[in-house]
């Protein structure tokens, strides 16, 4: 998205900030000519400018352009993240998480998160959403967790849709939910998330929160199976062995 949206005020002259030296570094960036690329760019970030201070950190995370260089990747996602940069709060929150160019501290690593989740950056509420739940760097809350889950999810973000439906099966922050629950494992399986593809047969095969329906089931653990779930593999086995939403065939029951 950030990419697109440079593009766009590229080319129709909108950025403010778009000098002939970003235009160039950015031509530059798209080609694959990093080098090139980092020479516009530099002098803009030592500016002030945040997209070029966020692209330099990019680029010395990548090692393209430029040796491989964590602390300096951190370093200039952190300037563009003091200038309020989500996707760089993000990543600045990721690097204080993994302790990856700046000393591991998991208070800051949710503040950045927190940062970031309030401007609306996804990847943020969700993270934000499981330190919540875990309780780290943050008072644990599960109340919490659910809320930036929330968010996350209505933005299609698919692991915080599984995180939701868990959450809503096991009423954990909020009151048990089966219909829910299976709302959200839908959104998440539907995405290609192997557990929540997983926990939706199981919903189906046990009637929980939808009509019991062994062929459904039969068709989400096949989902799950094929990407190498270990649950939804030996629960398609059993239903090939009785015979219970599939034909009941012995040798696929034991494959």
């Amino acid at each position: 998205m950030r990419k697109v949206l440079v593009s766009f005020l590229l080319i129709f002259g909108l950025m403010s900030s778009v000098s002939a030296d970003f235009k160039t570094g950015y031509d530059a960036y798209q080609q694959g000519d990093y080098k090139t690329a980092i020479k516009e760019f530099r002098p803009l970030a030592e500016q002030g400018d945040a997209d070029a201070q966020y692209i330099l950190g990019l680029k010395y995370g990548l090692g393209k352009g430029v040796a491989k260089d964590e602390v300096q990747e951190a370093a200039w996602y952190r300037k563009a993240a003091e200038q309020g940069d989500a996707d760089a709060q993000y990543i600045l929150g990721l690097k204080y998480g993994l302790g990856k160019g700046v000393a591991k501290d998991e208070v800051q690593e949710a503040a950045w998160y927190r940062k970031a989740a309030e401007q609306g950056q996804a990847n943020a509420q969700y993270y934000l959403g499981l330190m919540y739940y875990l309780g780290k760097g943050v008072a644990k809350d599960e109340v919490q967790a659910v809320a930036w889950y929330q968010k996350a999810a209505e933005q299609d973000y698919a692991s915080a849709q599984f995180n939701l439906g868990l959450i809503y099966n096991l009423g954990k922050g909020v009151a048990k939910d089966d219909q829910t629950a299976v709302k959200w494992y839908q959104k998440a399986a539907e995405q290609g998330i192997a557990d929540a593809q997983y926990s939706l047969g199981l919903m189906y095969a046990n009637g929980r929160g939808v009509a019991k329906d062994e062929v459904q089931a039969a068709v989400w653990y096949r989902k799950a199976a094929e990407q190498g779930q270990a649950d939804a593999q030996n629960n398609l086995g059993v239903m090939y062995a009785k015979g219970e939403g599939v034909a009941k065939d012995e040798v696929l029951a034991y494959m």
